[in-house]
């Protein structure tokens, strides 16, 4: 069989895709094809592609496979006799554990779940080969999906001794706070107060900032200061205005007090998320703590434009419970779970039925939206109950639950009140309503067939009222819906209600024995629901959402740590790992690819004592290495963010946080090198570290005392990376420091 023999379409993609001596490796592999048909080889052919697409050319010529054992694998699976990760070497025991936010009680404690399939954030499969050496899945990012809400930093998480004596502002939310009824038994009131009070505890400066309804005489700024007071048995003090000079006066103020700003109900600033109206609220602030959730779907001045100025954004207890209630909803694993959907504005609403579909086995509708899910059904109803304006969206609900095999249960009858006789009311069959009658309410078969859908449910939300045609009056179908629901929340049902009317109802109705899971806050769940990002989440700083299993990555992980932030294509640290079987190596590094390559090369070359992780390090770094048994002994950050043509971006990676996290955990006598070729950076790099190390760090090898032009002449360890081999073979300079908690380092 001649290269010419091989199928035309096969020949052009090798030809058009493959550098040449990739065509000459596929070529040879297609020969062993010979008597297949033209669609059989390109099959193939598409599943050696697949199989090549995360090889470098030198790995492919070091795994010296066997073509036709290989090609026997892939003949038997094209005959479905084995799966493609047969073809590969081992199974690894799993590395990592997802952390997941399942709220429980007072106690603050999260429960962590340890039978997530494991992953990493990304956009794209990993390789096989790695999958299975490793045990990784790397979710798909599209807008389908909305459990990827990002693993965020929060106080709980954040060291309790980073506080002391931080100037913390805390966004709280005064709908849960201020309220004349406000009980401390609840957990939404409990989270809340808990979080100024842990921040106070710590020994933090803390300012308090939100917004109130200034048409009650009773919460002007005193009067909240005051209020505030009595529930947090603490005394607040009010600070009217909101200035530069004022807020720069906190390091003088006394930690006893907490303080009150100004109400940010009717500042225009404050929604437009102007950019100097959030410098002047955060100057002087070091860390900001996001407790109100209630605001997460709004961009704001005060829960997202104050984040570029803090050097740390965390969720608070209360909008951390918040979150893990509502990721609680993409969870379909309890069946069957029933959505009731009241309410109205179908055509806003209409995309967040394609998440409700893909979980749920069940839509009850129990609002205005009923009638247009009714006509789109070819129920007959009143004319003026119709909205042909979204019957196409109905349509596409009804469509879209046929094809997911999804249940719909509208109401069978209403209770109507006549139009010149308001006091009269009466029942109609839902395709039976006169002229001159306007439904209210659920009738008695409706909410029959309700209870009966719902008794055998394991899970529930209710989102949205049980609201009709000027309905406020007439609650009665509102508050059986909820002794329903309170009656199977104490069998064994999972129940989620959502809305600040149904959500009231629940409170007056629900016994001692139920628990049921409440979110005041329509808006930021149908936001959740429609697919969209939430700013208020998005702008908090990102936690690493795994717990990773050191046994499984190490040979031996009691020995000392060596961290590459920002690790690049990996090439120093894997030949350090070579050299220096005494050390465990860790590579931090955002760009998920080239993670992918290193873990690999960490495969192919049996590595024991290296390893990578796909995360944002100046995030990260302190949740991840914090869990590491043995201690830190390097951490070394080089040439940061390689973007060759803004070099002036390069230190955004190195924010302080970061470095407060390599200072408290890099171990007595233990390193930090730092390089960059661009001598701005070095610059910049070294008087950060000067500035945030706490006087711990101590430049070493001279260059305490020498001016900013002097640098370490040589790589310390004998080891360049690609980077800097480029550097250096074009004649420039590289700008290199090291720092030390002593005068020698174990390394050098």
């Amino acid at each position: 069989m001649t290269s010419n023999d091989i199928p035309v379409r096969c020949r052009f993609i090798v030809s058009h895709t493959c550098s040449v001596v990739l065509s000459e490796h596929m070529e040879q592999w297609l020969r062993h094809t010979q008597g297949l048909g033209d669609d059989v080889c390109y099959l193939i052919l598409i599943i050696l592609f697949s199989f090549i697409q995360f090889h470098s050319l030198v790995a492919l010529s070091a795994c010296n496979f066997n073509l036709g054992k290989l090609m026997g694998h892939l003949l038997n699976l094209l005959h479905g006799t084995v799966f493609l990760n047969k073809m590969y070497f081992n199974d690894c025991p799993k590395l990592l554990k997802r952390k997941t936010c399942s709220y429980y009680g007072k106690s603050g404690k999260f429960q962590r779940y340890n039978g997530a399939p494991l992953a990493l954030q990304g956009s794209g499969e990993l390789a096989n080969h790695v999958a299975s050496s490793i045990n990784h899945k790397i979710y798909i990012s599209n807008g389908g999906e909305l459990n990827g809400i990002p693993h965020i930093r929060t106080l709980r998480e954040f060291p309790r001794e980073e506080l002391f004596g931080k100037v913390v502002m805390v966004r709280f939310d005064s709908n849960i706070l201020l309220k004349q009824e406000c009980d401390k038994e609840t957990q939404s009131v409990f989270n809340a107060v808990y979080t100024i009070k842990y921040l106070h505890e710590a020994r933090a400066k803390v300012i308090l900032v939100s917004d109130w309804n200034m048409n009650t005489p009773e919460l002007q700024l005193e009067s909240v200061a005051d209020f505030l007071s009595a529930i947090l048995q603490t005394q607040v003090v009010p600070l009217q205005g909101i200035s530069c000079n004022k807020l720069s006066k906190m390091n003088d103020l006394e930690k006893e007090n907490i303080h009150l700003l100004n109400n940010l109900s009717n500042i225009k600033e404050e929604v437009a998320n102007c950019f100097e109206f959030a410098r002047v609220l955060s100057y002087g602030v070091d860390i900001f703590v996001n407790d109100s959730f209630s605001n997460s779907h709004k961009v704001l001045a005060s829960t997202v434009g104050v984040t570029r100025f803090c050097y740390a954004c965390i969720a608070g207890f209360h909008f951390e419970e918040r979150l893990s209630l509502l990721k609680n909803l993409t969870e379909a694993s309890r069946k069957p779970y029933v959505a009731i959907i009241g309410g109205g504005n179908l055509y806003d609403k209409a995309s967040s039925f394609q998440f409700l579909a893909s979980r749920c086995q069940g839509f009850v509708f129990v609002g205005m939206m009923s009638f247009q899910v009714m006509h789109a059904l070819g129920v007959s109803i009143p004319h003026n109950l119709v909205d042909h304006k979204v019957f196409n969206e109905a349509l596409d609900v009804v469509r879209l639950c046929r094809d997911r095999n999804v249940q719909i249960l509208y109401p069978k009858d209403f209770w109507c009140r006549h139009k010149c006789d308001p006091k009269q009311l009466q029942v109609f069959p839902s395709q039976a309503i006169l002229d001159g009658w306007v439904p209210v309410d659920l009738g008695p078969v409706s909410l029959d067939e309700v209870g009966s859908m719902l008794t055998n449910c394991k899970k529930i939300i209710w989102i949205g009222p049980v609201k009709f045609v000027d309905s406020s009056k007439y609650t009665d179908g509102a508050f059986k819906m909820a002794k329903i629901l309170d009656q199977l929340s104490q069998s064994n049902c999972e129940i989620t209600v959502v809305g600040t009317m149904a959500c009231k109802l629940l409170r007056q109705e629900k016994s001692s024995l139920s628990f049921i899971n409440m979110i005041e806050n329509a808006s930021v769940v149908w936001e959740f629901l429609k697919g969209r990002k939430l700013p208020g989440v998005m702008a908090v700083d990102r936690g690493y959402p795994f717990e990773i299993n050191w046994n499984n990555i190490y040979s031996d992980p009691a020995q000392s740590l060596v961290v590459d932030i920002g690790s690049g294509n990996g090439f120093f640290l894997l030949e350090m790992a070579r050299r220096r079987p005494d050390l465990n190596f860790l590579g931090l590094e955002i760009n998920e690819k080239l993670v992918l390559r290193c873990l690999d090369s960490i495969h192919q070359f049996d590595i024991k004592n290296g390893y990578f992780v796909a995360t944002n390090a100046t995030s990260t770094f302190r949740s991840i290495v914090s869990s590491y048994p043995g201690e830190l002994v390097l951490a070394s950050i080089q040439c940061p963010n390689p973007d060759f043509n803004k070099p002036e971006h390069r230190w955004r990676m190195l924010q302080r946080s970061l470095i407060e996290a390599v200072v408290d955990l890099l171990a007595s006598n233990g390193k930090v090198f730092l390089q960059s070729d661009v001598e701005a950076v070095a610059i910049r790099m070294k008087e950060l570290f000067l500035r945030y190390g706490k006087g711990k760090l101590d430049l070493v090898h001279g260059q305490c005392n020498g001016s900013q032009s002097e640098w370490l002449e040589e790589n310390p360890f004998g080891i360049r990376s690609d980077w800097e081999k480029h550097v250096l073979e074009r004649g420039a300079p590289m700008y290199r420091m090291m720092f030390s908690e002593s005068s020698k380092g174990s390394l050098s």
